[in-house]
């Protein structure tokens, strides 16, 4: 018998807020365990939680982004379990009422097919502290308690795991563009929890659900996904009955374990938070949040192609970091398309290249982006050739300065005067007799060689092309 999977992921994501959910406590990584803290994330008996407005606005704004219907009332509820993590043993998250339905993502497979992976609904609750094991000894870290934590959860919809991948690579450049989150999966910013069934090909009632908690890497996930595939069919084949529970994931073993029974929502004892008002959010606030969203990844994917005229693969890898597109865009702003394709070439290979070897995003660089559409410019124009080109790119990515002025100033404009050029191929002429000799006799790659001579004593200022028109006719007529 033939079985499919059915995945669905609960993917939680920590929000860019200065302070915590339900207190004023500052969240800051790399600091001294239990030094950002107070009363109400430590859960003391009689400390009151108050909303953090900006976690609202921001869950608000990731559910517009992804389609999702706004529910205009929302509610918390006490979500009770006892564990160190959770001082208060319960924590404030949203059950019955949370603030976004609905909703979805596309993505494409490997195939270049599409498919569009609901979204069931997105809860906004606090994260809880964190646990550091020891050798002998664990400790609990507060100081990651009571952070803004957004949970999107999504239909059973994904078939495998590349289609998980997929999803979460696509929900995690929207989160990243829309600014809620940096999706930082080493920091802990971006975790899921995965479950997977497995049915028989053309049934409809779903399997029975194993769920694989905190996977913090796409590459665990996809492997935890293919290993509980791989062990739920055996279990079939062998009638091993498949019992609902929730599993870790060992990356050591590449295989998961059995943790504990799964848990339903009635074992939570859920009940409505009384220290909480309802969330009221009204139109006025939706409209100024919506007019706040960027342009969506995709979409901007394509406009960049028609607009700048750029390949499809350019405009992806542009698209990825917003900040590179919008610095991009900045640049190519009032170029024709054949020059903001030119922009995009350099911008792909050597302004790249000075990122990743200053290890500098390009917002902190010294250039502006007018200065690059600039060296664009004198370039296209022959005022420049590509060595200095390379040179006054690296020096003003590093500290600055308006091209225009710096080739004025220095005198780097391209020597393209004819009279200028036919003396320097002379003397490199007269001054290697042999490298004439070996042309003649065959060796056309001799006049490389001259090409190269006229450049030096132009000091790279010479037209490579003129140069190399130069030395073809001379060397020709000797």
């Amino acid at each position: 018998m033939e079985f499919e999977n059915t995945i669905g992921l609960e993917t939680h994501v920590q929000l860019k807020t200065r302070t915590k959910m339900f207190c004023s406590c500052l969240l800051k990584t790399g600091c001294e365990p239990n030094t950002n803290v107070c009363p109400v994330c430590l859960g003391y008996p009689g400390a009151l939680p108050v909303m953090n407005k900006e976690a609202v606005k921001l869950t608000v704004k990731s559910g517009m982004m992804l389609g999702c219907e706004i529910n205009r009332h929302a509610t918390f509820d006490r979500k009770n379990y006892f564990y160190p993590d959770m001082a208060k043993d319960y924590q404030i998250s949203e059950n019955g009422n949370p603030l976004c339905l609905g909703g979805g993502v596309e993505i494409t497979r490997a195939d270049g097919t599409k498919k569009f992976i609901r979204i069931n609904h997105i809860h906004l609750e606090e994260d809880a502290a964190k646990i550091n094991h020891y050798a002998t000894t664990s400790g609990v870290d507060f100081n990651r308690g009571g952070t803004p934590l957004m949970e999107i959860v999504s239909e059973p919809d994904m078939e495998s795991a590349d289609d998980a991948i997929a999803y979460l690579t696509a929900l995690k450049e929207i989160l990243v563009y829309t600014g809620v989150s940096d999706c930082n999966l080493e920091e802990g910013n971006m975790r899921s929890d995965v479950n997977i069934s497995i049915r028989p090909v053309g049934e409809t009632k779903l399997g029975t659900k194993v769920e694989i908690k905190n996977m913090n890497s796409f590459s665990g996930i996809h492997a935890a996904l293919e290993y509980e595939a791989r062990r739920q069919r055996d279990c079939m084949a062998h009638s091993i009955p498949i019992v609902q529970e929730t599993r870790r994931w060992d990356p050591e073993a590449m295989e998961t374990a059995s943790m504990r029974s799964k848990e339903n929502a009635h074992d939570y004892r859920y009940f409505p938070e009384p220290d909480l008002v309802p969330v009221e959010l009204s139109e006025e606030w939706i409209a100024a949040w919506r007019s706040e969203l960027p342009e969506k990844p995709e979409a901007r994917r394509a406009r960049m192609i028609a607009d700048y005229g750029i390949a499809e693969y350019d405009a992806e890898v542009l698209s990825q970091h917003k900040a590179n597109a919008d610095w991009f865009e900045a640049a190519a702003k009032g170029l024709d398309k054949k020059l903001a394709k030119q922009l995009c070439n350099l911008f792909m290979g050597d302004v790249m290249a000075l990122m990743n070897a200053s290890e500098k995003p390009i917002g902190e660089s010294a250039m502006t982006p007018a200065a690059l559409a600039s060296l664009v410019k004198l370039a296209a124009a022959g005022t420049i050739n590509g060595p200095t080109l390379k040179e006054l790119l690296a020096e003003i990515f590093e500290k600055g300065g308006a091209p225009e002025a710096i080739v004025k100033e220095r005198g780097l404009a391209t020597v393209s005067d004819a009279g200028a050029l036919e003396a320097f191929v002379d003397q490199a002429i007269a001054a290697n007799p042999n490298v004439v000799a070996d042309y003649k006799a065959g060796k056309k790659a001799a006049a490389g060689f001259f090409v190269g001579q006229v450049m030096k004593l132009s000091k790279g200022k010479a037209d490579p092309k003129l140069v190399g028109a130069l030395v073809a006719k001379k060397l020709s007529a000797s």
